[in-house]
């Protein structure tokens, strides 16, 4: 695996937690290929932590699908397949079109101009914004949108999915011409939203779940060499300092 530096810095949170956040991000906005092995040795001089933080951070990874284990070969970043994205979507477009129905019905008017403010965030980006800016933006959305819907169990539902879902996400947005039909069908759901027309926002928000499966389903198509999607800038989290944990 080709040594790249990963920088991090302790803050408020753990030493292992930033390792954990570091890594998650570096799969999830493609630093990593999915199947790419994982070399300890290698990431303990990338970050420089000791074996025994990194391998506990690696073990978080793994129970939240992100990365998997074999006997005698050790972890590599895992991997989806095309039923596996059409099972999430499937999930996904059912409970978000209940989650933007509930928003209609529920959210305060305070919820629902954030909403729009939100919207307004993801359009002032643009198509030459990075794909991780442009998921982030979106996952703000998202986040409002379903702490707003009245319904805590679809939002515990779809945060057990949000990896998957993240990487999903930055396949379909860094789609070329996909981010203008994304925001107008982002707009007809707010609309229907500030009008309080749940069943209308509702199916709005299905369809444009389903616009996203069926974009990522042609990436699936793709030949192998260009499933690795846009080529990203070095991830490297705020700061240079590094800390040797022991």
């Amino acid at each position: 695996m080709e040594e790249t530096e990963l920088n991090f810095i302790r803050e408020s949170v753990s030493l292992r937690q930033r390792v954990v956040e570091c890594l998650r991000d570096a799969i999830l906005y493609g630093k990593f290929a999915p199947g790419q092995k994982l070399v300890e040795r290698d990431l303990c001089n990338m970050l420089d932590v000791s074996r025994s933080l990194l391998r506990e951070a690696l073990q978080q990874l793994q129970a939240e699908g992100l990365i998997v284990t074999v006997i005698h070969k050790g972890p590599s970043v895992a991997t989806m397949s095309a039923q596996d994205a059409a099972n999430i979507y499937q999930i996904r477009e059912a409970l978000e079109a209940m989650a933007a129905q509930g928003f209609a019905n529920n959210a305060s008017d305070v919820e629902v101009a954030r909403l729009r403010s939100r919207l307004e965030d993801l359009k002032k980006l643009g198509e030459s914004a990075s794909s991780k800016d442009l998921v982030v933006t979106k996952n703000a959305f998202y986040d409002t949108l379903l702490n707003g819907c009245g319904n805590q169990v679809i939002g515990q539902v779809l945060t057990h999915l949000n990896n998957r879902a993240t990487l999903l996400r930055r396949w379909s947005m860094s789609t070329p011409g996909r981010l203008p039909k994304m925001l107008a069908e982002l707009e007809l759901v707010v609309v229907a939203i500030e009008n309080r027309d749940g069943p209308n926002a509702g199916s709005l928000c299905a369809r444009h779940v389903r616009n996203a499966a069926a974009v990522v389903q042609e990436h699936f198509r793709l030949p192998e060499q260009t499933t690795r999607d846009v080529p990203e800038a070095p991830l490297i989290l705020a700061g240079a300092e590094r800390v040797r944990a022991a």
